[in-house]
């Protein structure tokens, strides 16, 4: 397993991540899995002998039922694993239940820590952006966890190119601390990520954790031109994310990653995974599983490493044009792009 710095921090986390929204599994979470914490314990074994050392949930996640059974999972030896979570989403009825104002993210750090049972989070993610409470507000509350001791690090996720920036500007103003990481979207499936975010994160210093690298399980060679969804996944069960705007894009995406996984012996869960490991800024891939040999196929992706060609023939399958200014930019680029620039230019189909 290899480890990388987790963005301009000290710390290093593995290429993997392993993901625990299938822990319980209740309401909207159901169609990921039903996970106890028997259960949890064998997917933290493999996970553990393979060398990760992160493990990714959140508050919402079958309303704190996950928090709490990867809590129970870890018992003693919780110091042997980084925890990262996340708040902003809706944990009750009242008005300050959601969102990002100060009462909601202490009152959602000192939740999360009760259920994790522990007194401290490695780190502590915004689920989403909240524009009706001002940023300093969120900002000077993370910085005030910090501090004290019950948070290391902080992330986003799931934000816009402007809300990242803005935030990164907000916290260097006022001397706040300063996102390590954001947690994003970012597949063969849809690479709308390369067009800010990424660039963002090369040129600020900021880790990329991914999230749903998998495309909600599109990539895993389960599904097919022509073929209905497989009974008793995800797609069956009604799961709408991520959405799919191109099904042609999409097949012959998977069709070339079939082909890929082929030539190396390996699954496309594992040439799709690698794939994602390759792009520049990102970290770690956070995987779930439902099942043990699930998570340990989704596992040896970590040592499997694409050749250029091979990377670029994934590139063109899942190309998709340059939208404004992006294709204005590469056209004008003259060579003084830099390599935030660099990473979007080139990668794409030009209009």
């Amino acid at each position: 397993m290899e480890y990388r710095h987790l963005g301009k921090t000290g710390l290093r986390v593995s290429t993997v991540s392993l993901g625990t929204m299938g822990f319980a599994g209740t309401g909207w979470a159901s169609p990921v899995g039903h996970i106890d914490v028997d259960g949890a314990k064998r997917q933290i074994a493999v996970a553990k002998d393979a060398g990760i050392n992160l493990i990714d949930t959140a508050d919402v996640y079958s309303d704190g039922a996950s928090e709490e059974i990867l809590g129970k999972a870890l018992g003693n030896k919780r110091d042997e694993m980084l925890i990262a979570t996340k708040v902003r989403g809706g944990m009750g009825e009242g008005p300050n239940d959601g969102g990002l104002s100060r009462q909601h993210i202490i009152r959602g750090a000192e939740d999360s820590l009760r259920r994790l049972g522990t007194d401290y989070i490695d780190l502590y993610q915004l689920h989403g952006w909240d524009g009706s409470t001002p940023l300093e507000e969120t900002l000077a509350a993370l910085d005030d966890l910090v501090r004290s001791g019950k948070v290391r690090y902080i992330g986003a996720s799931n934000f816009s190119g402007w809300h990242l920036m803005k935030a990164l500007w907000a916290s260097d103003k006022n001397a706040f601390e300063r996102f390590a990481s954001q947690q994003i979207y970012y597949s063969l499936q849809s690479r709308d990520a390369e067009n800010e975010l990424v660039p963002i994160s090369l040129d600020q210093g900021v880790g990329i954790l991914v999230w749903s690298p998998l495309a909600g399980g599109l990539l895993t060679g389960k599904y097919r031109r022509g073929v209905d969804a497989p009974e008793g996944t995800r797609r069956f069960e009604g799961w709408t994310e991520p959405p799919i705007y191109d099904e042609d894009r999409l097949y012959n995406t998977v069709e070339e990653l079939v082909a890929i996984a082929k030539d190396h012996d390996a699954s496309p869960t594992q040439i799709g995974l690698a794939y994602t490991l390759a792009k520049p800024g990102v970290t770690s891939v956070i995987v779930g599983a439902r099942t043990e040999e699930q998570l340990s196929d989704s596992l040896k992706s970590a040592d499997l490493k694409l050749s250029d060609a091979e990377i670029k023939r994934l590139d063109d399958a899942s190309a998709t044009p340059l939208q404004y200014p992006y294709w204005h930019q590469a056209n004008t680029s003259d060579g003084r792009a830099s390599t935030a620039d660099l990473s979007l230019i080139g990668r794409h189909v030009r209009n």
